[in-house]
């Protein structure tokens, strides 16, 4: 259990540093690696063979990724990443693989008595400790909390509510249920998740037929991946 508080606590830091340093599509980018990382470890530390088709839908589904986060121009698809985004993406992929060793062992909890909100509730104490030693360690300012008004203090509310309570908890029962292989294969809707949000809150709108295929092609190996689970 304290190796596992340990993984979130890291997991957390590398996590928001990288999004200091690069855009957090990068991020999510590199996210997606997560699923290889959780299959590899599973058969290294679990000996849990991976689900059907698991890794034909990691690749279909990373590709389809790429496609959305992806321009295509007189140079082709690239990348054009400053030495601020490669520190970014080097603390990614370290969280990425934090990320992996946390869903491992969230599975683990479950085969003890640990309930899932006890573990939810653990990680939540430790990240909220670590956050307080850090912030208090790199003399952060607290003023802005004296001066915010309601309605800044509903969004944080709704925030601690559905990403703090809601998110996490839901994700800790999923893998808890169906295992981390499963679990980290469904990744690729965190894109489509980001995308839904910035269509509605940053008016970000689809720019390319290729964007578009991206995310159908997302959607289909989802949907074929859970029915082939589904059948089995």
């Amino acid at each position: 259990l304290w190796l596992f508080g340990a993984v979130t606590v890291l997991r957390s830091i590398t996590n928001i540093l990288s999004q200091r340093y690069t855009l957090a599509i990068y991020v999510q980018l590199i996210g997606l690696l997560t699923p290889f990382l959780v299959v590899l470890l599973s058969r290294l530390i679990l000996k849990e063979r991976a689900p059907r088709f698991t890794m034909p839908a990691i690749v279909l589904s990373t590709i389809g990724a790429l496609m959305m986060l992806s321009t295509y121009g007189v140079g082709g698809l690239t990348f054009a990443l400053s030495d601020s985004d490669w520190i970014g993406i080097g603390l990614a992929l370290v969280s990425s693989l934090f990320l992996a060793m946390y869903m491992i062992l969230v599975r683990r909890t479950a085969g003890v008595k640990i309930s899932g909100v006890a573990v939810l509730a653990f990680q939540t104490a430790l990240i909220q400790v670590s956050a307080l030693v850090l912030s208090l360690l790199l003399g952060e300012s607290w003023t802005q909390w004296l001066v915010i008004g309601p309605s800044d203090w509903a969004i944080f509310a709704a925030y601690v509510v559905v990403v703090v309570i809601g998110a996490n908890g839901l994700q800790i029962a999923a893998i808890r249920q169906l295992g981390a292989p499963m679990v980290s294969s469904l990744m690729g809707w965190r894109l489509l998740a980001t995308l839904t949000a910035g269509m509605l809150l940053l008016s970000e709108q689809l720019t390319s037929p290729l964007q578009v295929a991206g995310m159908l092609l997302v959607l289909g190996t989802v949907t074929w991946y859970l029915r082939q689970q589904q059948s089995a």
